[in-house]
């Protein structure tokens, strides 16, 4: 058996109660698999034979104990601005699309998702599905291939969650219902209630009144947690905020317009005071500066420059404050970019900032996406103490290096003193290793101790579980998984 998590809207809580039923059905020896059919991302992973997926189906894969893989997110879409999407297909860079001529193409995705479903299903017996956005999206239904149409062609039990922290719950809950279509409706079989602050008993005559509107059963009503896993969009972003200006590690993630896995930083922000700040802001009296990585290097290189963070970076660069730049940051940091239109869709020859001698090129509609482990070879406080990480790369255009040495064996630039370098490695700052390399320089330069980051392993999936199941009838959902068998 398997089941489908569709919300009440966006950033409901849909994808962290799929993790949390992936790892609760896999404590109870049930294999399962997580899916989604098409996912709007810009925080994206790679798998282990190249394929690329939205991020949090790669965190799904790990809490059921499963490697991930395309099929797990068959369609993934890439904003790249003006109303343009790359499209991923089963893992592969498909087409740019614009929004218009995406829609004409939703009969085929959606026959390439109910395959990698059923693939799926046949290989681990269970599935959990999560839809996309709010599911009654009625302007939709005729195309929407990640909610109404999948939920048509798998006619599975649906899990609807909403989210009490926004308010209107109850029009949430009863509204959603009363717009799904007259065949998708009985497919309803409980309602979670997401992200209360306080005791849940105190929303006992809520239930109550819910089930009395509906006829429909409340599974449980989860509490608010903080409980540490990878955000999924952008939307993540605006809860993150500024963080408390009196900490001790101040590090600055410039915002880029098109910021993509900003999901590298968040170990960072456990240990550090970690500012998502916008272009044009002031980056004085930060101890760090990355730019993070971008789905459009040219675009966001250009608005970066009308805000005059050049000049940020290299006055940052001559006080010797770290700066440090990730995949798109990367090429930015370099002399120059020369695209061949692949990339803005404009041919041209763009400058760098200029902190790295080293020059990307965009010539082709080529995506590098694979995994990496690589041991830090720069010079510097901070590479040489960083040993071997792993990561993965995911982008387009190719990078040379001028007379900048090698940050890692066979990647990245660091100018000799190790205090400006670059990489295409997500996911370096998800290592404990440079997480400590990096906060054990900036400390020492500020007389200041920090607490060492250490592996999270399994213990934040095995937490989220817990909570879960603390709070949700599990026993009503273990039994439309049976007992465990294919």
């Amino acid at each position: 058996m398997s089941l489908i998590v569709l919300g009440t809207a966006s950033h409901v809580g849909k994808s962290m109660t799929v993790t949390a039923l992936c790892r609760a059905l896999s404590r109870r020896g049930i294999s399962v698999a997580p899916f989604k059919s098409q996912n709007m991302s810009l925080n994206s992973y790679v798998t282990a034979d190249g394929s690329e997926i939205g991020i949090a189906q790669a965190v799904q894969a790990f809490a059921a104990g499963v490697e991930p893989e395309a099929d797990m997110n068959p369609v993934l879409l890439k904003p790249k601005g003006d109303r343009t999407s790359q499209v991923v297909l089963l893992g592969r860079p498909y087409k740019d699309v614009q929004i218009q001529d995406y829609y004409t193409e939703t009969d085929l995705l959606l026959s390439e998702a109910v395959s990698a479903f059923e693939r799926l299903r046949e290989r681990y017996g269970h599935v959990v599905v999560e839809g996309a956005g709010g599911a009654a999206e009625v302007n939709l239904y005729d195309r929407d291939i990640a909610n109404i149409r999948l939920a048509r062609a798998l006619h599975l039990p649906i899990v609807l969650v909403a989210d009490i922290e926004r308010g209107g719950v109850f029009a949430q809950v009863y509204g959603t219902l009363a717009l799904l279509p007259e065949d998708i409706r009985p497919l309803v079989a409980g309602v979670i209630v997401n992200k209360f602050r306080g005791d849940p008993w105190l929303f006992a005559s809520g239930v109550a009144k819910l089930e009395e509107l509906t006829g429909v059963p409340v599974l449980g009503v989860v509490p608010y947690t903080d409980i540490p896993l990878p955000s999924e969009d952008s939307l993540s972003l605006t809860d993150k905020g500024r963080q408390a200006a009196g900490g001790a590690i101040r590090i600055a993630v410039v915002r880029l317009p098109r910021i993509a896995n900003f999901t590298d930083f968040e170990l960072l922000e456990r240990h550090a005071a970690v500012d998502y700040v916008p272009p044009g802001a002031p980056l004085s009296g930060y101890d760090c500066i990355i730019l993070p990585g971008t789905k459009n290097t040219v675009e966001d290189l250009a608005a970066l420059s009308c805000h005059g963070t050049g000049e940020e970076l290299r006055r940052a660069r001559e006080r010797g404050v770290p700066v440090i730049g990730i995949c798109g940051g990367y090429q930015m940091l370099g002399s120059r970019i020369v695209d061949a239109g692949t990339e803005s869709g404009t041919p041209g020859e763009h400058p760098g900032f200029g902190l790295l001698d080293v020059t990307t090129t965009f010539s082709g509609y080529h995506k590098t996406t694979v995994q990496v482990r690589r041991r830090a070879t720069g010079p510097g406080p901070i590479l040489s103490r960083m040993g071997e990480v792993a990561g993965y790369e995911i982008h387009m255009g190719e990078t040379e290096r001028g007379s900048t040495l090698e940050a890692f064996a066979g990647e990245g630039a660091v100018t000799p003193d190790g205090l400006v370098f670059g990489t295409y490695m997500h996911g370096l700052f998800q290592n404990p290793g440079a997480v400590n390399a990096l906060l054990t320089y900036l400390s020492e330069r500020r007389g200041v101790p920090f607490e060492p980051a250490t592996a999270g392993g399994d213990a934040a999936y095995d937490a989220l579980a817990r909570h879960f199941e603390e709070h949700v009838d599990m026993d009503a959902i273990v039994a439309w998984f049976g007992d465990g068998e294919e």
